[in-house]
Formats: structure tokens, sequence, C-alpha cells
């Protein structure tokens, strides 16, 4: 309860403050000035600024002429409590390292967007009380950095959990109404006939609650996609679900809809070359989509090997590339020209055979991280189990790492 009050007594601080919520956007800590095109904070890619062997910023705006960055990702505290941290661990109100790196990007005049959510640790969404608590957090980094974009990574497990969606629809929609102008994306998992029970779900809350964002965009990788044909198909399906499910015609459907890839080795195996990203630029671009962005930058450069042994790494994308190949395809998105073309990819490299290590017992407690191989591939826990069957379950608790 003392909890409780605490964030709407923070809530009501937030509303008074509404009116002036352009004047904060101008003047906070973090420069931010002139927001920009909503298509480049459309075309953000993902940035881990905190992890994953941050890239510099800088280096990549001259590199690839590239202005907006998906920070990612604000959780709630590893601890407990509603209030905002940056992978769980480093609190935003104190935060310094990620707003001199905003603070950069800006006086390079690019900005930034800020994802929440994502796929570990635990959301504000499912530790507040409810959407004006978890609104209240966000409006903390929304005043924080100033922030003209915001994107909502609602994925397992969160997803599953109906209390913790209702929270996260309902304070994306307070952030829209208490910060006009500001871009709000919401991201999704992908399937093949384009989202799965739990997005479709999450997609009719927000019917539910009267919330439309800039875009609903899935991520078709890590469900059995075998290059941007599948992913294509996922997105025309996806189409028609935005349209059965709100109403809209084809084109409509297709301005409220976006891509969010993975380049290169996926975590499941998959692999999505430079060539698959501008397949699906072009169709992103032809439909006239709203959003096409990937995860990640930390991830858009060679490993060494060039396959990384065969597993997927957060710092390299194991596909052969130079430095940001894949950050031009979302410049080019924005409406912007590249410094220079995007080479032809190399033959994607496959997966050498590795040995299967210990096998899986019914009987055996697991916890996340720990890998067992079952049915002649490598699998990795995601979380607690026991007695769960490796790929019994689609989100099950366990992550195919590829054929040993």
């Amino acid at each position: 309860m003392r909890r409780l009050r605490a964030c709407l007594a923070a809530l009501t601080a937030v509303t008074a403050a509404a009116a002036a919520t352009t004047a904060l956007v101008a003047t906070d800590a973090s420069g931010a000035t002139t927001a920009l095109s909503d298509r480049w904070y459309a075309a953000a890619p993902y940035l881990m600024p905190l992890d994953n062997n941050p890239p510099d910023p800088a280096a990549i705006m001259d590199a690839t002429g590239l202005k907006a960055f998906q920070l990612a990702f604000v959780l709630a505290p590893n601890g407990g409590g509603c209030t905002p941290t940056w992978d769980g661990t480093a609190a935003v109100s104190s935060d310094t390292a990620v707003q001199s790196a905003v603070a950069a990007i800006r006086a390079k005049g690019g900005d930034v967007s800020v994802s929440i959510g994502g796929y570990g640790g635990t959301k504000l969404g499912q530790a507040c009380a409810d959407p004006a608590a978890t609104a209240a957090a966000y409006q903390q980094v929304v005043t924080k950095y100033g922030l003209h974009a915001i994107d909502f990574d609602l994925e397992e497990p969160e997803y599953e959990n109906t209390a913790a969606i209702r929270n996260e629809i309902g304070a994306a929609k307070i952030l829209q109404q208490n910060n006009p102008g500001l871009y709000v994306s919401v991201t999704t998992a992908g399937t093949a006939d384009g989202t799965g029970w739990f997005g479709k779900q999450m997609l009719l809350e927000a019917k539910s609650q009267g919330f439309t964002p800039n875009n609903f965009s899935i991520m078709p990788f890590d469900g059995g996609f075998g290059g941007a044909a599948a992913q294509t198909g996922a997105l025309t399906a996806f189409n028609q679900i935005l349209q059965s499910t709100f109403g809209w015609d084809q084109a409509t459907a297709y301005a409220h809809e976006g891509f969010s890839g993975m380049n290169g080795r996926s975590d499941t195996g998959e692999f999505f070359t430079q060539a698959d990203f501008g397949t699906v630029l072009a169709y992103a671009t032809s439909h006239h989509m709203d959003r096409f962005t990937f995860w990640s930058l930390n991830r858009d450069r060679p490993c060494t090997p060039v396959d990384n042994n065969g597993k997927t790494s957060g710092t390299c994308s194991s596909v052969a590339q130079n430095a940001w190949d894949f950050a031009k395809y979302s410049v080019t998105f924005a409406g912007a020209t590249p410094p220079e073309s995007t080479p032809t990819p190399t033959p994607t490299p496959t997966d050498p055979p590795t040995g299967c290590g210990t096998a899986w017992s019914a009987t055996a407690v697991y916890t996340a991280g720990a890998e067992v191989s079952y049915a002649h591939h490598i699998w990795k826990a995601k979380w607690w189990t026991q007695n769960e069957t490796p790929g019994a379950a689609e989100w099950g608790p366990w992550q195919d790492e590829g054929a040993c």
C-alpha cells in the first residue's frame, strides 16, 4: 500500500505538470531541443548503452548517417519496486552515464527513443499496481531525458500476464495523452501467422482501452523464420490481424504496422543477411509501413571467426559484414542516403558441428543460462525449470541453440 501511495503521488505531480510537458522536454538536463521527424524515430535501431560492449553512437552516426537510437531497456528494480532502472540495476533518477550518451547524440543533431520491457528482467507493468502508477514511473524517464519517443517492448513472459499488459497499455495511453506529440511504438513477438495468441490478446487490450500507438511492430525471428520471405509473409498476416482487430482498411493497417528484425544469427540459429534486410526494407517501404528497426547496433559488427563458433552473440552478428552494414538500412528507411552503398553480402556461414554435451533430465533443476542436449539440439534455459521438455511448448522455458 505504501508503494501504491508513493506511485500515485508521483502521478499526481506528473498530471499537474502535464501542461508544461513541452517545456520540460525542451529544457531537460540531457539537452533535448527540436525533435526529429517521426520517420527517424521509426527507423531507430536498438542500442544497449550499458551492456554488450556498447559501440560509440557518434562513430555510427559518422559512418552511416544514422540520427536516431532506440536505447534499451528500462525495467523495474531487480530488488522490487515501482521505479525505473536501466537493466534492473541502474536507477534512472541518478543516472549520468546514459544521460551523457544522449547529450552526445543530440550534440551531433541526433536523438533517442527509450525502450521499456524486452526479454529479460522484471517489467514495470508487472511491478506497479495499476496503469496510473506504471505511467508515473515511465514519466520519470520521459522527463529525465526529454524524450520525444518511447517504445513498449511487450514480449514473454510479461505478455502472458493479463494484469501486466493492462498496466503497460494503460500507461502507454496516459503517456500519449500527457506528452503531446510523443512517438509511441509497441513491439511484440512475431509468428508465421503474424503474432501469437498473447500478441493478439495485447491488441485486443489496446482496442478495449481505446489506445492507438504510432505503430504495432512484430519481431519475425526466433520462431522458425528462414529468411526474408518468411518475414514478409508474417508482416502480411499481421496486417490482416490489424485490419480485423481495429476495423482498419489495408492501407491504414500498414500505416500502423512495423518491423523489428534481428541482424545476423538469431537466438535460435536462424540467419538474416544484408540481402534479407534489403528485401524486407523494400516490402516495408512499398507498403508504406510505419517502422523498420532491428536488434541491435551492439551486434552490427563482424565476429572473429565470422560465425562466432556457431553461437549467437550480443556483440557481433555472426555473418560476413562490415561494421554498421545493417544500420544503413535504417538510414534508408528514414529517407536519407547512407555515405556509401551497402556492400553485397557474402554467403551465410554454416554452424560447425559441436558436441551435444549433457543430456536433459526430467528430474534435474535448471536455472537461467543452463545448457542441455535433447533431440540432437542444444537448449538453453530461459528461467528456472524442472520436468519441462525442451521444445514441447512454443513459448516454453527452453531456447533452441541449434543442432549439435
